[in-house]
């Protein structure tokens, strides 16, 4: 086998090619992943090109009579669980047998209770909901209390947001953390997420402060061989977040898909031995939590 000097992996964050059989236990919204297929549906938007994915394989993956000039493949997830974190460990070849736990009907009160003791403040919310809109409908009173916004997603992950005025994003990292301390065995969620905002109401809008703070990956995986063997794995996007900054030798932070592709891009130019890790979250977190096929088709266009 043909030894490579670097390996740049890139994930398209949540642009799937198909739906696997288990598709119907998870939930986006109102109803199941049954019968999706990202990729399809958004090439399907009228305008869409992409050629040069196309060329690799996307194309026949979405049944087009493309001519293919790289290898390419669909492989069915084996974890247990729909989430990040799940994803990724599996990427770097850690199987996750039992799902990480999701909260469809909101924390039990007892848990956040403790938790907002640690930090000395109240919450409000505390139920599944889109990160836009509980803002929309939470960020005045979280201005007028100081209380923070907790909420989840079909995902397991627990969420605070708050406005950069009323907590700093630093203060707002430090909440994050007792959280994650907190929530560990029937609680241990994939991920707790901070999601600072600003803006006036009813104009509040997130920003690129966002921070993750991942379950640490049970076992040893590729990012933890590759380091260990003296190489370089650059993380880029929120790769060194989903992996606890473990195994990671380089952290290069973004703020948009486009910043990401930028960075990628600059990557290529550079001489270095390991695995360029890349993740580009707009596909999921602009365009895929809201089913905007436009937003997501100019996205994968621009990719």
């Amino acid at each position: 086998m043909k030894a490579f000097k670097r390996v740049f992996l890139i994930v398209a964050d949540s642009l799937g090619v198909g739906a696997a059989p288990d598709a119907n236990k998870y939930f986006n919204g109102d109803g199941t992943d049954e019968g999706c297929n990202t990729y399809r549906s958004v090439s399907n938007h009228p305008g869409f090109a992409a050629p040069n994915l196309d060329m690799l394989g996307m194309g026949a993956l979405r049944g087009a009579r493309i001519v293919t000039r790289a290898a390419y493949g669909k492989m069915m997830e084996a974890s247990a669980g729909k989430d990040t974190v799940t994803g990724h460990f599996e990427i770097c070849g850690v199987v996750t047998n039992s799902p990480m736990p999701t909260f469809p009907n909101g924390f039990p009160e007892d848990l956040l209770n403790r938790i907002s003791a640690r930090w000395n403040r109240g919450w409000l919310c505390n139920k599944p909901y889109s990160g836009t809109k509980v803002i929309a409908d939470y960020g005045r009173e979280h201005m007028e209390t100081g209380k923070l916004i907790v909420y989840t997603s079909s995902d397991s992950v627990f969420q605070i947001a708050a406005h950069e005025s009323v907590v700093p994003v630093e203060k707002l990292y430090e909440y994050c953390r007792i959280a994650r301390e907190m929530l560990c065995g029937e609680y241990g969620v994939g991920r707790v997420i901070a999601r600072p905002f600003v803006g006036e109401y009813p104009n509040y809008t997130r920003t690129s402060n966002r921070h993750d703070y991942a379950l640490e990956c049970p076992e040893k995986n590729l990012c933890d061989l590759i380091s260990e063997a003296g190489k370089d794995v650059i993380g880029v996007g929120k790769i060194g977040d989903i992996f606890a900054h473990r195994g990671i030798t380089e952290e290069i932070h973004t703020v948009s898909n486009t910043d990401g592709i930028n960075k990628t891009v600059e990557l290529t130019k550079r001489s270095f031995e390991g695995l360029c890790f890349v993740n580009l979250v707009d596909f999921d977190m602009k365009y895929g939590h809201r089913r905007d096929i436009e937003g997501y088709a100019k996205a994968v266009m621009e990719f």
